[in-house]
């Protein structure tokens, strides 16, 4: 058995796997909508910059994490970027799963 082989078969069958074809789907369809992919896109900085700041172990910027949250709930009252956040969930639960079974098939000899 060739691991590279078996990395190759994991990637086909996440690209078919539900998760990632509804996510995909749907991530195609609020990108090819310029409102949707500048909301979007807006909220994804926003959300980088406070979890960069967390991740740093700066003192957390209250007015930012309060700007996120009020960008979320605006946003998800749209029906599709709600869906198009459970799905990006859904799909990034999915990824973690498989590099959590990865890590820990490995973790004796890290």
């Amino acid at each position: 058995m060739n691991v590279y082989d078996t990395a190759n078969r994991l990637a086909y069958e996440i690209q078919q796997s539900d998760e990632y074809k509804q996510y995909k789907k749907l991530k195609d369809e609020v990108m090819s909508n310029n409102e949707l992919k500048n909301k979007v896109e807006e909220f994804e900085k926003l959300r980088y910059d406070v979890q960069l700041i967390q991740y740093t172990g700066e003192k957390k910027d209250e007015e930012k994490s309060k700007k996120l949250e009020e960008m979320y709930a605006m946003l998800v009252q749209d029906k599709q970027i709600k869906e198009y956040f459970d799905l990006e969930v859904k799909f990034n639960v999915m990824i973690a799963d498989v590099n959590k079974i990865i890590a820990e098939s490995i973790r004796d000899v890290l």
